[in-house]
């Protein structure tokens, strides 16, 4: 072979090997993209759980400060949704037990902890509350006697499974109000109130 010709193909070759790694860097670099955007998300999801895990301890560490109207806080088993979810019931249920004194501290309680699931405590920027949960609704319901099912649903980022209560069904609270109930998050405790004589 003529050398003329083995070196324009050996050119030929490093032109190839060339495109080829640019190539792979540029999969190898959506691939890193791709992993930091789904690692901010799980941040996100992951800070939005933790904020409401920390309204559903303060409304029970309310309800306990104030036991002898704890059903103030549900209006019985119909229960109260606050929050910034579609359609929920912003008016703080009436209540006629315990002292006048005690009443208001129902009523302030759900109004503050509305304003905390709300974002009102949050960085206020270009009108919007940054890092407030996305349609966050708290809902507050009477199972049993003294027994209180306290939960915060807000909108997930990514498709999960929907939650659901013990028979298989929806959870109610925040079920329907954010287009796909794969985005519904929630999470509960169960407050039992001690009867002091």
């Amino acid at each position: 072979m003529h050398p003329f010709l083995a070196r324009r193909r050996h050119q030929g070759a490093t032109l190839i090997e060339i495109l080829v790694t640019l190539v792979i860097l540029l999969l190898g670099l959506l691939g890193l993209t791709a992993v930091s955007s789904r690692s901010h998300m799980a941040e996100l999801e992951s800070f939005q759980r933790i904020q409401a895990l920390e309204l559903v301890q303060d409304m029970a560490e309310r309800m306990n400060a104030n036991r002898k109207v704890a059903l103030c806080y549900s209006n019985s088993a119909t229960g109260v949704q606050l929050g910034t979810g579609a359609n929920p019931t912003t008016a703080v249920p009436a209540c006629a037990l315990g002292s006048a004194q005690q009443q208001a501290q129902a009523v302030a309680d759900l109004k503050a902890w509305d304003s905390l699931i709300k974002g009102q405590a949050e960085v206020l920027k270009s009108g919007t509350q940054v890092g407030a949960m996305l349609g966050a609704v708290g809902c507050i319901v009477q199972q049993a006697p003294n027994t209180y099912l306290i939960a915060v649903a807000w909108q997930g980022l990514a498709r999960t499974a929907a939650p659901t209560i013990e028979d298989g069904s929806t959870f109610p609270c925040g079920s329907g109000k954010f287009g796909d109930d794969r985005l519904h998050r929630v999470v509960t405790t169960k407050v039992q109130i001690g009867v002091l004589s």
